[in-house]
């Protein structure tokens, strides 16, 4: 299937690993001129060198996007874009007797104000040309809270309003706003946490036998495993293209069944 990206110029924020990494790949290999951004130059350098070895088109960016500083910067790099994917993101498993306030206004920053930088700097350009993609990774704790994390829960719900928010402002402009959700990936963190709290839980065996239990007990879903980053790939990929001319104001869920409704 082509989805008609050839030409178009991506930028996918945090794109120098994980999650965000396949991404970068997956849009390159549709065709796009992919940005890889990462705060640091090696590692953004690698995947864009490793993009441009299967024969994609990539460029480095980097800068740290909870700065204004460092928005700007990636944004010079980047250069006009008709794809913003924001990815970049971060997470602790504090709880509620843990956190300060500090703690909530720096997870804010990160998860929620630096995608709204990105899109005052990228978001113009994509208006005045009459086409383009803004795409928030989001998840499903934005419905769903769990009593863990309850900041980083509730900047998934911001970014799940701000998506809707701007599709709104972005109306008849040719340019679309939507969220991807993803459940639970088995990327590097999400793997290295599991093993780190299975003790406590009860599970042990295999990576197999933690995953499963993890999957059942932890994030319980309809597939009854954690998810791969080339499904959430192959999700951005979908809205960035033209046969989501049509979709605007979205959320679509990937997760395996993990939230529990039919809306």
């Amino acid at each position: 299937m082509d989805l008609h990206l050839k030409g178009r110029r991506a930028l996918v924020t945090g794109s120098s690993s994980g999650l965000g990494e396949a991404i970068a790949r997956l849009l390159a290999a549709e065709g796009a001129d992919v940005v890889v951004h990462g705060r640091n130059a090696a590692r953004a350098e690698a995947v864009a060198e490793t993009i441009r070895g299967d024969g994609g088109a990539a460029t480095a960016a980097v800068g740290d996007l909870g700065t204004d500083e460092g928005a700007d910067a990636v944004a010079a790099l980047a250069g006009p874009v008709d794809i913003l994917v924001n990815n970049a993101g971060v997470y602790d498993h504090m709880g509620w007797d843990d956190l300060t306030s500090g703690d909530w206004a720096d997870i804010y920053n990160v998860n929620v104000i630096a995608a709204a930088r990105m899109i005052r700097r990228l978001v113009p350009g994509m208006r005045a040309r009459g086409w383009g993609r803004v795409i928030q990774i989001g998840g499903g704790l934005a419905s769903q809270p769990m009593a863990d994390a309850p900041h980083y829960n509730a900047t998934l719900a911001a970014r799940h309003n701000l998506a809707t928010s701007l599709a709104r402002e972005l109306k008849g402009t040719g340019v679309t706003s939507n969220v991807v959700s993803p459940g639970a990936i088995l990327v590097d963190h999400v793997r290295e946490l599991v093993t780190r709290i299975a003790p406590a839980r009860g599970w042990s065996g295999e990576w197999a036998d933690l995953e499963r239990a993890a999957s059942g007990e932890w994030v319980p879903n309809d597939a009854d495993r954690f998810g791969r980053p080339h499904e959430i790939a192959g999700a951005v990929a979908y809205l960035c293209g033209a046969y989501a001319d049509y979709v605007s104001g979205a959320t679509l869920r990937v997760d395996g069944g993990t939230v529990r409704s039919a809306f």
